[in-house]
This record gives structure tokens, C-alpha cells and sequence, in this order.
């Protein structure tokens, strides 16, 4: 069927998004709203792919994709967190940053496409059982390696947060970082290893375009995913669960132009290539409208904590 087909593609299109999204949620629960999402991804996807090519090992570009990400993480976490500098200045810097690597690093990798091992690691493979769901099955699990750790770490990230000790700290420091500390929570470690983790996400989140979805090297190869990311991270009020259909649902607005090009429907591929990010928009001023406490950021979100003041 033509709509379990699209729907399929839809949750390749989001992977990316899914793991961008999850990054900034666990950096924005801990009070640092990073604006380098599209640099982060940058970084881990052309470390990713270069990796990938040297080494022909998928584990090793996974491996060289996340650690470029939490790199860029921690130098914002150094800025933000140690030297209290401005996360959006710091963040949108982290962008140009990333950008200009990843166009410095990728200028000789132009073309060039992944090796056969790492593009066999990650063909798509049915999962027993599962697979055999009416539907659902075909859609979810009749996917890739990244899509399904995709899932499983985001998953995971809602236990975490919502289930265990640490999680509960985290969300503290991220709403009331003074209350944290007079508790004893070791503030700016909580930071630290939460950017690093969520930029390392970020990472993965570019690898798999690099790696999976084109996959060759292309420049610029985020095409603004970054920025839908943030925005998604408001979407899916901050849940790594909600994240799952939020990211999947963008990533069938950013495939429907493909789609609609069957149909030889006289609309301009600009106004197509144009609908995740009016969507985005849209989200956004309902999000805005539907005045919650569950809809609002943490309250610690982008200030600088200082612990005299506490």
C-alpha cells in the first residue's frame, strides 16, 4: 500500500530529527538552551562520514560521529556552564562553527559515497514478531539499525527522566538549580555530562544523513535540520516520547514534495520544499496559545547559575 510506503520513509526522514531532538531536550532540561543544533550535526556527520570511509567500520563512524558532537558540546558547555557566557551568542556561534568544519573537513570528501561495509551494516532488516504486526510492522519494523536504536534510546530517555533518581535531578537543576544545590546535586556536572550526552546525540543525529540517508557526502547535508529540532523540542513539550511522533511526523512534511512530484500537481517544488518549516511556524503558535505548565520550558532555561546569588 501506497500509504505504508510513504509512512515508512517518513520515519527514515525523522531519524535525524528524532535524534537532534532528544539531544536538545536533555541539554534544555538541565537549563542550557543550546542553539548549535545544526552545527552539532554537522560535526558528527561529516566526522562520521570521513571515519566511515578511512576505516570501513560502521561502528567506528558511529563512534568518531558522536564524539565530534560531544567535542562541540564541550565547548559550549565550557562557555555556558564554567564561564557563564550567553547561550544563544554561544550556541549560534557553535552553528558557524560547525558549519565551517564540517565545509573545511568535507571539501576533499566531495562525491565520494560510503564504503560497501558500512552500507551493508546499515540495510534495512525485518525484526521477527514484530515485523508481522498488521501495519505497524511494516512501518516500524522493517527498518535500519539507527532507526531502531533511535527508537530505544528515546525510550529509554523518558525512563530515565521521568523513572529514576538522576532524572529527577536533572529536571531539578534545570528548573530551580538553587534548590539543587542547597541539596547537595553537583550542579555543573549534572550540566557537563548532560550537554556532552545530548550533543553527542546530535552527533548521531547528523551521522545517519551522512552515513544512511543520502549516503554520500554532501555539503551542507543537514539542510536545516537543526533549527526544525529546536523547534521540535517545543513540540514535543520536552518528552522524549512525544519526541518520537513529532520527528516522524516533519519528516513525512519534508518527503511529501517527492511524493507529490507523482502526481504532476502544478505546485512550485519551492513552496514544497517549504512545508517543515511553515509547519514549524504553525506548531509553534499553538504550542504558544495553549498557555500550560506541562508547555512551558524549564524555568531555569538559559540563565547563567551563580552560586553566590543562590
Amino acid at each position: 500500500m501506497a500509504i505504508i510506503v510513504f509512512l515508512n520513509a517518513a520515519v527514515q526522514a525523522g531519524t535525524p530529527l528524532l535524534f537532534a531532538t532528544l539531544g536538545e531536550i536533555i541539554t534544555e532540561k538541565v537549563g542550557n538552551l543550546n542553539l548549535g543544533v545544526e552545527g552539532l550535526m554537522l560535526m558528527g556527520a561529516v566526522a562520521g562520514f570521513k571515519i566511515g570511509l578511512l576505516t570501513s567500520n560502521p561502528y567506528m563512524a558511529l563512534l568518531g560521529a558522536a564524539t565530534a558532537g560531544a567535542f562541540g558540546g564541550l565547548i559550549f558547555a565550557f562557555l555556558t556552564v564554567s564561564l557563564k557566557a550567553n547561550q544563544v551568542v554561544t550556541g549560534l556561534s557553535l552553528t558557524i562553527l560547525g558549519t565551517g568544519l564540517s565545509g573545511f573537513a568535507g571539501k576533499s570528501l566531495m562525491g565520494q559515497i560510503v564504503p560497501v561495509e558500512v552500507g551493508s551494516f546499515f540495510k534495512a532488516f525485518e525484526i521477527p514478531g514484530l515485523s508481522d504486526i498488521p501495519i505497524l510492522g511494516k512501518i516500524l519494523f522493517n527498518q535500519n539499525v539507527f532507526i531502531y536504536l533511535g527508537y530505544i534510546t528515546a525510550i529509554l530517555l523518558g525512563i530515565y527522566m521521568y523513572r529514576t533518581r538522576w532524572g529527577l535531578n536533572m529536571r531539578v537543576v534545570g528548573e530551580n538549580p538553587s534548590a539543587a544545590d542547597a541539596s547537595g546535586i553537583n550542579i555543573n556536572l549534572y550540566k557537563y555530562v548532560h550537554i556532552l550526552f545530548g550533543s553527542a546525540l546530535c552527533g548521531l543525529g547528523g551521522a545517519y544523513l551522512s552515513l544512511v540517508y543520502v549516503p554520500a557526502w554532501q555539503e551542507n547535508v543537514t539542510a536545516g535540520r537543526g533549527w526544525i529540532a529546536v523547534a521540535l523540542v517545543i513540540f514535543s513539550t520536552w518528552n522524549p516520547n512525544k519526541a518520537i511522533l513529532g520527528a516522524y511526523f516533519f519528516g513525512g512534511l519534508d518527503i511529501i514534495g517527492f511524493r507529490l512530484q507523482k502526481f504532476d500537481l502544478s505546485i512550485s517544488q519551492y513552496i514544497v520544499d517549504m512545508f517543515p518549516y511553515l509547519a514549524t511556524i504553525i506548531v509553534l503558535i499553538i504550542i504558544s496559545l495553549r498557555k500550560s505548565r506541562e508547555n512551558m520550558p524549564p524555568e531555569g532555561l538559559s540563565n547563567p547559575y551563580f552560586r553566590e546569588e543562590r
